[in-house]
């Protein structure tokens, strides 16, 4: 890659396309999270060598327990499965892990083994992880507004600056989000941290994301002329 392409601070991916690659090759869809699963931790991986210094991952919405039960129980051993099982990864890269989303109703070992991962890593400076698990981006939001009237603010106190740190996580806005499978929605992705996101839509399932796809993304990204309400930054 062009040592001299910018490169994104904060990078948002919605991981999509699991269950589609699975079905074309013949098997369930619950070989396809499995094959999710192990690309996550390789391109995660490559893209902090890239520069990134945050990755968002939309791994679990609010919407997804919809799902079939047997699908839903098999993501959720997955996640304590990576969380446990990819804790060294971690922290052999000083990658602070942190999480947005909501505890309701995720099962305890789940919430047990995120929380665990998050304060292990809590002091990693190498790159910071956000996954986000049980998300929703206007649930996000509304969660956002009762912390702060809850915290007892003043209406004349609130602003765009303040209401940021109410999120889950207080991290930067996104620059690039990219979301796998060609589908061209945000799926209440980060709604109030994409607005000024530059978008791309690569079709190509999750698991076959790889690192040649990524760089194609930056690549991408560099064509692009930001601009924020009319000014190039």
């Amino acid at each position: 890659m062009d040592s001299n392409l910018k490169i994104p601070n904060h990078v948002a991916i919605i991981v999509d396309g699991n269950g589609r690659w699975a079905k074309e090759r013949g098997l369930s869809r619950l070989k396809g999270h499995d094959a999710g699963f192990e690309n996550l931790k390789e391109i995660s991986k490559y893209i902090f060598t890239k520069g990134v210094k945050i990755l968002s991952l939309y791994v679990f919405s609010t919407e997804n327990f919809k799902r079939d039960k047997k699908e839903v129980d098999h993501l959720m051993d997955l996640f304590v499965l990576m969380f446990k099982r990819d804790k060294d990864f971690f922290v052999k890269n000083n990658i602070k892990v942190v999480f947005s989303g909501r505890d309701e109703p995720l099962p305890k070992k789940v919430i047990d083994a995120r929380d665990k991962l998050a304060l292990l890593t809590k002091n990693n400076t190498g790159g910071i992880v956000n996954i986000c698990l049980n998300y929703g981006g206007r649930a996000e939001i509304v969660d956002a507004t009762k912390k702060i009237i809850s915290n007892g603010i003043s209406i004349d106190d609130i602003d765009e600056e303040l209401f940021s740190k109410y999120m889950y996580q207080d991290l930067p806005d996104v620059d690039l989000m990219i979301r796998t499978s060609g589908e061209l929605r945000l799926s209440n992705f980060l709604l109030w941290e994409n607005s000024y996101a530059e978008f791309y839509f690569p079709n190509v399932y999750f698991p076959d994301f790889k690192a040649k796809d990524f760089d194609e993304a930056i690549f991408i990204y560099n064509k692009r002329d930001r601009r924020f309400g009319g000014i190039k930054k």
